[in-house]
């Protein structure tokens, strides 16, 4: 199969599709990969790491023309999606669930495309989403911190207080992958951690894992109104996997919260957790609403761009080889995981919870996946 790597083009977004050791895995097992001139030089992958890596370099059109799959990381952008064509694969980060016009592109392009953020595995969980959200998860807690200083609009709090000073409030929504790696950072941190969640099983884990040194809450309504409100740091980590993330703070809530708090909304890819958020940038990261600063990076995990595209790569590279080396069709009905990643195919869209959310009708993957 011959692979496409091109450069991401999404704003500060460094990040690669496959380093040059993952190129070298394809090219052995004998596949073609082109890779965009530039594409991982940001993060020190250079054209001539990827060429004795075995690719060949040229420009993002030739890329495109060529491939008949494209591994990417961040959505396809407005430019991108118009050179898809009919019977291409894609294989990359969607969120389709709050970006329509994403999504009637790709259905009108007539690829086949393949989210990271729904393929499955044998345990439900998401293990091509998994490493995105632990690094976003940390970063959360980085980046509140960061906002909290008062240069940069927050409180004046330091997390971890000093002796004869109380320590920062720091309240996660969500004790997921995100929620769990932003707690880890906090307790590093030593802040005043609570958590809520409505699966008592994750409670029950993060209390044995961590003690008396945080709080778990089952989380309602009024439970996340109350903590939010007392929290000098709040980490939006809530997921539903496909669709449109729940919106857990309210406005009301936005302003009953101290002047110069922080709200990070990790979930912000998925839409957002409070009626307040709306994307940002690593250029422009925060807007402030009734004097609460909000962070709602779209691409978190693009401010650690190596790490990131290392992290991403140790998880994506099977499925990768998987599908060049079988063929869409062979490897999405060979793995019912992976045809769970399946969310556009020939016109279609293949995934129901992205469906309800944009009121589009769905097909079930394998239906669409005899008919690739």
């Amino acid at each position: 199969m011959h692979i496409g790597i091109p450069k991401e083009i999404k704003n500060h977004e460094y990040r690669v599709g496959l380093t040059p050791e993952a190129v070298g895995e394809l090219v052995r097992s004998g596949h073609q990969v082109t890779v965009e001139t530039m594409a991982g030089a940001a993060i020190g992958f250079s054209d001539e790491n990827y060429r004795r890596a075995g690719a060949e370099l040229a420009s993002a059109e030739q890329v495109f023309e060529r491939a008949e799959m494209i591994v990417k990381v961040k959505e396809p952008q407005a430019e991108e999606r118009k050179r898809l064509r009919a019977g291409q694969l894609l294989f990359t980060y969607l969120h389709l669930a709050p970006d329509r016009a994403q999504t009637d592109d790709l259905l009108a392009s007539g690829a086949t495309c393949i989210a990271y953020e729904t393929v499955t595995d044998a345990q439900g969980r998401l293990p091509l989403l998994a490493p995105m959200s632990e690094v976003a998860g940390r970063m959360a807690i980085q980046a509140g911190a960061s906002c909290l200083e008062k240069a940069r609009g927050g409180r004046g709090v330091l997390l971890g207080g000093v002796p004869g000073v109380p320590r920062g409030r720091v309240v996660i929504l969500g004790g997921g992958v995100v929620g769990a790696n932003a707690l880890a950072m906090a307790v590093g941190l030593g802040a005043h951690v609570t958590v809520l969640d409505r699966n008592p099983d994750v409670l029950r884990r993060l209390d044995a894992q961590y003690g008396n040194r945080i709080d778990t809450l089952y989380s309602t309504s009024e439970m996340v109104e109350k903590q939010v409100q007392q929290a000098d740091l709040v980490v939006g980590a809530v997921l539903i996997p496909g669709a449109a993330a729940p919106k857990l703070i309210t406005r009301e809530m936005i302003s009953g919260m101290c002047a110069g708090s922080v709200l990070v909304d990790v979930a912000i890819d998925q839409g957002g957790c409070a009626e307040t958020s709306k994307p940002t940038t690593h250029a422009d990261p925060t807007y402030v609403v009734d004097e609460v600063v909000h962070y709602c990076v779209a691409n978190m995990p693009g401010g650690v761009a190596r790490t990131s595209t290392q992290a991403l790569n140790n998880a994506t590279l099977p499925f990768v080889l998987a599908l060049a080396n079988k063929g869409a069709r062979r490897a999405l009905e060979e793995d019912v995981h992976l045809a769970n990643g399946l969310n556009v195919a020939n016109g279609r869209l293949t995934n129901r919870s992205v469906g309800e959310a944009l009121g589009i009708d769905s097909v079930e993957p394998a239906e669409a996946v005899r008919n690739l």
